[in-house]
């Protein structure tokens, strides 16, 4: 017998993942949080730690603080991709925190001694825990060209800098080149580094990375951001995105949200039927959203919901919330902006059957009249105890 005394909680049968998880992505986060802090404290200190204390040039030590507050600030990054469960998160977290570790070395700091233990230490963790982060990252080709056309435009203000570095007052190596890339793309612009007025292939070639560079920079955020904010936004109104919707066929489309639907919607939800609820019930919209089920939030009686949940594409339409006049409402919509669909009712008072039929219902059920023809079967000695067990949910 189970041992389940009051007031005592039973553990998930996932904890362990969870729990290791968890670890993972904290001290992720903190090697990510100690690498900027620790860059920033290093800022402006003379003094010299450790036993690298002397053989470490000066432009090499500043060097690793400023590019330390970087790092830092990606593996931000990749702690929250670890937090969703992604592979390439772990591959960016155990990349990036040798990185870490070689950083705050460099620094030669006492400030840096607890970067350097966690980044150590936080290694073998993440080691270990590779079979928990192994979640694909799934980008649409859209997001690729992006961020494609982003680093593209890079490496030609890059290499084409370099390659003109004569025509340019302050680029003398390839680090200089893509510094000028940068900033005139990003619209910076400091003036520290500018063609010279009198050579037309350097200013003409300074226009196209300005050009290029903020066309990429801004379709990279709208591609790459956008749709992220664009999720979030759907997820907190209970609305699904726009790539959901574009991709649904033969589903079935469930109109309105009650007592009634809910064991309708929980059987779907156990199948492997495609189906999208449309209600303006805001609670119950939260509710099926914090259950990820799909659902599009509007008056299931008007048009634009219908048609945002493709109705043209469904393959059956279920209305059943206890309230006939609504329901009717419904389905006479549904009707007139799809023919093909099939769509079945339940009517809450028998009366109301035929009314549900003449507003466009292909089959018209009463659960009352159902369930009193279920219970004299039984008492008349008919087998429909699975039947009856399975409406009653006793199994």
């Amino acid at each position: 017998m189970d041992d389940e005394r009051p007031g005592r909680s039973r553990l998930p049968d996932n904890w362990p993942r969870v729990l290791t998880v968890r670890a993972a992505v904290l001290l992720v986060l903190t090697v990510a949080l100690l690498s900027v802090a620790t860059a920033v404290v290093n800022i402006g200190i003379d003094t010299v730690y450790g036993p690298w204390a002397g053989y470490v040039p000066d432009a090499v030590q500043e060097a690793a603080g400023f590019t330390g507050a970087l790092t830092g600030f990606l593996m931000v990054g990749s702690a929250l991709a670890l937090r969703r469960g992604l592979r390439v998160g772990w591959w960016a977290s155990l990349l990036l925190l040798p990185l870490t570790a070689a950083q705050g070395l460099l620094q030669t700091s006492e400030y840096s001694v607890p970067l350097i233990v966690l980044s150590i230490v936080s290694i073998p963790v993440l080691l270990l825990t590779r079979d928990r982060f192994d979640n694909s990252l799934s980008l649409s080709t859209t997001q690729i060209a992006a961020g494609s056309a982003l680093i593209g435009v890079q490496l030609y203000g890059t290499i084409g800098g370099y390659a003109l570095r004569e025509d340019f007052e302050g680029i003398t190596n390839i680090l200089d080149a893509f510094y000028f890339t940068l900033i005139t793309s990003s619209t910076v612009g400091y003036g520290d580094i500018t063609p010279d007025p009198t050579s037309t292939e350097a200013m003409l070639f300074t226009m196209s990375v300005l050009v290029l560079g903020v066309a990429s920079f801004g379709i990279a955020i709208g591609a790459l951001v956008g749709p992220a904010i664009q999720a979030k936004i759907s997820k907190t109104l209970g609305k699904m995105t726009e790539s959901e919707l574009e991709v649904l066929e033969d589903h079935i489309l469930v109109l309105g949200y009650g007592d009634l639907t809910e064991p309708i919607v929980d059987e779907l939800a156990r199948s492997d039927q495609q189906f999208v609820v449309v209600t303006n019930d805001r609670d119950a919209t939260t509710d099926l959203t914090d259950r990820n089920l799909p659902v599009v939030t509007g008056d299931p009686s008007d048009e634009e919901p219908l048609q945002r949940a493709k109705i043209e594409r469904a393959s059956a339409v279920v209305v059943a919330t206890k309230h006939d006049a609504q329901d009717a409402l419904a389905i006479l919509t549904a009707r007139q902006l799809s023919t093909d669909a099939r769509i079945v009712a339940a009517a809450t008072d028998r009366e109301n059957t035929r009314k549900l039929d003449r507003a466009g219902a292909d089959t018209v059920i009463s659960p009352a009249v159902l369930g009193g023809h279920l219970l004299v079967r039984s008492a008349l000695g008919s087998d429909e105890t699975d039947l009856i067990d399975r409406i009653m949910g006793t199994e």
